[in-house]
């Protein structure tokens, strides 16, 4: 009989996966991530690198020679999303320990590798064989949080009490990093079928002794025993929308218990502010691989009567371990008919309480949630007083009609972005397919009606 070898827990390897795309926060994270580590010898990284040679602050030379390091140079022009590159990178799996996945703009706190190895193993001690760390960690902003690189001597050891330790402590605790603890909640169904999350404190965190259950897994974010690459790998066919929920149900699906640590550990960099993204670059592309991501992922769930046996997902598919069903009724959904449960409405923490099929479908909720985007160029005056806001089905059937009125309007048009945006949110069990806002001027009365498809 073959036994393996009992490795101490400080020495056990950590499979670092961060997906990059022309990022300059790429560099930073790789040496706050090194430099916070209380062993650094035992992180491996795998770099998905989608760099152009135009971008002269985007250079890996200082890793390239560096063992623990596994990177794969994609000319940026070759990429293919997101979920292609996870996937690409989850091929050079080594068989560490652990994992982490990652974005490339990312803030550590100091032992952050000891900490999560920590909390991964309470929760096995409190009978959880296979638990998930993960969450929409706590945000900073790159500005305030820059490490000088004079002071980064990559895969140094130091000692509690050096100079350098005080210099972490001080740097960790300084502005720039939100100091709660995140969870995420459920934002809405969008309307080509994927879930959208939401951030949010974790009410009490510091008082928590365990991480709390989650229903939700951040693709920026995960931490798990090695096998998980394995086991959930990303399907490279996904682009972006719909990779988080289908990975949180294929996660549990294959016997994965998911929780949100509550303390902060790592901090992420939400905004993407001064970094292009692939659909900067491949616009045309990124439309026709998002439908196809769309397609497929309202397939996987059996969404608007599709049939999931057409496709056969392979690897990619739901687990053995509990069903789909089982999934739905730990978080509060149900994908077929794009609803929620009230506990899940309100943001009640999870597992969501038993119910018999009958009272699970009587409490089911139909929220529809919208944002409706208006280019100023199709709203020109300066003196609206209301909007006439009306959703419509399939056949042009008026669904609901919530009109804005002046100081929502006032509002919309001092958006930043360029473009305004009206949020909508009711309960309908009819699927919108087209929404219309009607402007009407005081000195010029009703206007151009806008029009836009919806999914």
């Amino acid at each position: 009989m073959i036994v393996a070898p009992n490795i101490p827990e400080e020495e056990k390897t950590i499979f670092i996966q961060i997906a990059s795309y022309r990022d300059p926060e790429l560099l930073p994270t790789i040496r706050d991530c090194i430099f916070k580590a209380s062993n650094p010898k035992r992180l491996r990284f795998g770099i998905a690198w989608q760099n152009s040679k135009e971008d002269t602050w985007d250079d890996m030379t200082e890793f390239k020679d560096d063992d623990r390091f596994r990177i794969v140079d994609i000319d940026y022009k070759h990429a293919r999303g997101a979920c292609w590159a996870r996937n690409l990178l989850q091929q050079y799996y080594e068989g560490e320990h652990y994992t982490l996945q990652l974005d490339s703009h990312h803030r550590f706190n100091f032992g952050w590798d000891y900490t999560l190895i920590r909390e991964l193993n309470k929760l096995k001690a409190a009978g959880f064989p296979k638990p998930l760390l993960t969450a929409y960690v706590p945000s900073y902003v790159p500005e305030e949080c820059r490490v000088p690189q004079n002071l980064l001597q990559i895969g140094e050891n130091y000692e509690v009490g050096s100079e350098k330790w005080h210099y972490i402590e001080n740097e960790t605790a300084q502005n720039g990093r939100v100091k709660e603890a995140w969870w995420m909640q459920f934002d809405r169904f969008i309307p080509e079928g994927a879930i959208f999350f939401l951030p949010a404190n974790i009410e009490g965190w510091k008082d928590m002794k365990m991480p709390i259950p989650s229903r939700f897994y951040s693709a920026h974010f995960c931490f798990a025993d090695g096998s998980f690459v394995k086991e959930v790998p990303h399907d490279p066919e996904y682009y972006f929308h719909g990779e988080e929920i289908s990975i949180a149900a294929r996660a549990y699906t294959h016997g994965y218990d998911l929780f949100h640590p509550v303390e902060p550990v790592v901090w992420h960099e939400y905004t993407r502010r001064g970094r292009l993204k692939h659909w900067d670059d491949h616009g045309v592309l990124q439309g026709e691989l998002n439908n196809k991501c769309h397609a497929r992922n309202r397939i996987l769930f059996g969404m608007d009567g599709n049939d999931p046996n057409s496709i056969d997902f392979g690897i990619y598919g739901f687990g053995k371990e509990r069903t789909l069903e089982d999934y739905e009724r730990y978080a509060g959904l149900s994908f077929s008919q794009r609803a929620i449960q009230p506990e899940t409405a309100d943001n009640k923490y999870c597992p969501n309480p038993y119910k018999d099929l009958k009272t699970w479908n009587r409490d089911l909720q139909h929220i529809f949630k919208h944002c409706l985007d208006i280019g100023f160029s199709d709203i020109p005056e300066n003196d609206y007083d209301v909007f006439a806001v009306a959703f419509f089905d399939k056949d042009g059937t008026e669904i609901m009609r919530l009109d804005a009125l002046q100081p929502e309007i006032d509002n919309l048009k001092r958006d930043p972005d360029g473009y305004g945006k009206l949020w909508r949110t009711f309960y309908t069990k009819i699927q919108p397919k087209k929404w219309l806002v009607w402007p009407h001027s005081i000195s010029k009365g009703w206007m151009n009606k806008i029009e836009r498809p919806i999914g």
